[in-house]
């Protein structure tokens, strides 16, 4: 991913927060016979047994997700193999008129973590079981209303032999947060209110993005 200098994170906990809050990535790989490369929406999670800080560039942390076993992306999917995660996080449409000049032309403030990585594919339906569950911990915690999955587990082993889990080892990572940086501090400004009086909630969000840049 091509970033300019001036939309680069601050620091490394803006991609981690993007990935914890927007866990649907993008995975694709190439593999198999395919001529083109596999791409699939999924969850994914940081290793929830991974310990210390997390680098600058993600680089030495791990992920873990699951896909259908029956996607042939899982069949073409080797371990040992390179895949990139792309995850998005609030994005909203700049119109001119914020700008308040002439000639003004239009844009897109997004924000975007492009993970690279090495993965390993689970044979153990027990250690599958695991990245199941944990994902369902991870999301409850962060979006749900605390459910209790307890009651649901011999649920989780009957299914489970149709999920494909994974691990991915990062090996760098770049992230994208275009927030008019380039625009005077006056025009920034008028973006950032623009959006923070929108319906739309991911408006919202990326105005508050644009609050705590530096």
């Amino acid at each position: 991913m091509f970033v300019p200098s001036q939309y680069r994170s601050p620091d490394s906990s803006w991609m981690v927060e993007l990935i914890r809050k927007n866990p649907l990535a993008l995975m694709a790989s190439n593999g198999g016979t395919a001529a083109t490369p596999f791409a699939t929406h999924l969850p994914v999670i940081p290793d929830p047994e991974m310990d210390g800080e997390w680098t600058a560039d993600l680089s030495g942390s791990r992920l873990w997700g699951h896909m259908n076993r029956e996607n042939p992306h899982w069949a073409a999917l080797e371990t040992g193999s390179s895949v990139l995660l792309t995850f998005t996080g609030p994005h909203a449409y700049v119109s001119p008129t914020v700008y308040e000049k002439t000639p003004a032309a239009p844009t897109w403030n997004f924000t975007a973590v492009h993970v690279r990585g090495v993965v390993e594919k689970i044979s153990s339906l027990d250690d599958t079981l695991g990245v199941v569950q944990a994902t369902a911990r991870a999301f409850e915690a962060e979006f749900g209303a605390d459910w209790d999955m307890t009651a649901s587990l011999e649920y989780f082993r009957r299914i489970v032999p149709g999920v494909g889990a994974f691990r991915v080892s990062v090996v760098e990572a770049d992230g994208m947060f275009k927030l008019s940086q380039e625009q005077k501090p006056e025009v920034r400004d008028r973006v950032r209110e623009a959006f923070s009086g929108c319906a739309s909630l991911r408006h919202r969000e990326t105005a508050e993005l644009m609050r705590r840049l530096p």
